[in-house]
């Protein structure tokens, strides 16, 4: 029976589908993160394809083209959710300088511990794998943290957009300095992204005025198509490309603020608020569509085997500890001392898997196990599982305790005196 056929496939494609729904109602009820059930699921399969004698495929440009749209519509779908008003400056600029320092503090003690234990490592390649591992997964924290409370919800929103972006910057800056002849240095990294603002502002604003005024119902996947289009047009022009899809998100969710003065005659609210719903809908949809195969995929490429290799364990546990280490510091300087389970959401994922291929050749290192990838990624994960599973008990044990008490103080009555 052939397995890559037209038909196969579709049953294939679909079937993987309706698994990752069921994977999400699962880990709605326990905490488990689908992505972990979407990389078991690909491993099977993997399996599979060697039981079925199926020959060796390359999945890697499949793969990369589903990390660079999943990375796309996971960071907007996360700007589309995210409201700017002056009583969240503060959690915005908290969330930001959490995320700032702890992506160049962990990817800092990351790369000495790389150096330190894999012989032919230079400091250099030892950053550029550092960093992919120091990143925060918003593809597996933003549908993980919808039952917390709204405040630490939108904590963990902001945080993990704002690594994902401020993630690729510092690593794509890390790779302009293999080459001399193309790194521009600060000044120019600055220049650059005031220039992608700029650029990201102007379009945001010139993509509302003209997308209310279309007529007929095939617009959105129109809409989709443009920003993609700026983003792979940014990235040859070597701008920060994140940054225009996270401003375009901000800007069709804050019409009202950013529509002001004499910009609110050229804005016709009521059909931009509607391409804003519908564009909310199908990014969701578009995102849960992509996260699935990315995550299958990268299931069927790994080895699982890696993951029992001591020296992996090792650099891997270190790399782990010091993560938590250094987000433990600052949370309780940032946020204050109720920091559970916000400590142990710090998972790796999508753009970890991404950047890692992204790592040129020249700064590439032999002997560097991709098990250590994959033990962070599954390590991560399963802690920020359990710290779920336990602040959802904890939870549920204080609306319990709350509820005995007010049920005791209505059935007791005073002793009546005759």
């Amino acid at each position: 029976m052939e397995i890559i056929s037209s038909y196969n496939l579709i049953i294939e494609v679909s079937l993987i589908i309706i698994f990752s729904f069921f994977f999400n109602g699962i880990s709605k009820r326990t905490n488990i993160p689908a992505v972990l059930m979407l990389i078991v699921l690909g491993v099977v399969l993997q399996y599979g394809l060697k039981f079925a004698k199926v020959g060796e495929m390359n999945f890697f440009p499949i793969l990369e083209l589903l990390g660079i749209v999943g990375l796309i519509m996971i960071v907007l779908e996360a700007a589309l959710e995210l409201e700017l008003k002056r009583e969240k400056l503060m959690p915005i600029l908290k969330s930001m300088a959490v995320a700032l320092i702890g992506l160049v503090a962990s990817a800092w003690i990351a790369a000495l511990i790389l150096y330190q234990f894999i012989p032919t490592m230079t400091m250099q390649s030892a950053w550029l794998y550092a960093t992919p591992l120091s990143i925060l997964s918003s593809a597996i924290i933003i549908p993980s943290v919808t039952g917390l409370k709204e405040n630490k919800k939108e904590f963990h929103i902001y945080e993990s957009t704002f690594s994902d972006i401020i993630g690729i910057m510092m690593f794509y800056f890390l790779t302009g300095k293999l080459n001399p002849a193309e790194d521009s240095g600060v000044i120019g990294f600055t220049g650059n992204l005031i220039l992608t603002i700029v650029i990201a502002l102007v379009a945001s604003y010139a993509i509302i005025m003209i997308f209310q005024h279309i007529k007929g119902n095939v617009k959105l996947f129109l809409l989709i198509a443009v920003l993609l289009l700026l983003y792979a047009v940014g990235k040859k022009m070597h701008l920060s490309s994140l940054i225009i899809i996270l401003i375009f998100g901000l800007v069709i969710a804050n019409m009202k603020l950013f529509f002001q003065g004499k910009l609110v005659k050229y804005l016709d609210f009521k059909k931009a608020h509607h391409i804003y719903h519908e564009l909310h809908t199908i990014t969701a949809e578009t995102a849960f569509v992509v996260r699935t195969f990315f995550f299958v995929i990268f299931g069927l490429t790994i080895a699982i085997t890696s993951l029992f290799n001591l020296n992996v364990a090792l650099i891997s546990t270190l790399i782990i500890l010091s993560i938590y280490a250094i987000r433990y510091v600052l949370l309780l300087i940032f946020v204050g001392k109720d920091v559970i389970p916000q400590l142990f959401i710090a998972p790796r994922g999508l753009i970890t898997v991404l950047l890692f291929y992204a790592i040129p050749v020249e700064a590439q290192i032999a002997e560097f196990n991709q098990g250590i990838l994959l033990f962070v990624i599954i390590g991560t994960s399963l802690i920020m599982t359990f710290a779920m599973i336990y602040d959802k008990r904890r939870s549920t044990k204080a609306i319990d305790l709350a509820k005995s008490r007010k049920v005791g103080s209505v059935s007791w009555k005073a002793p009546t005196i005759d």
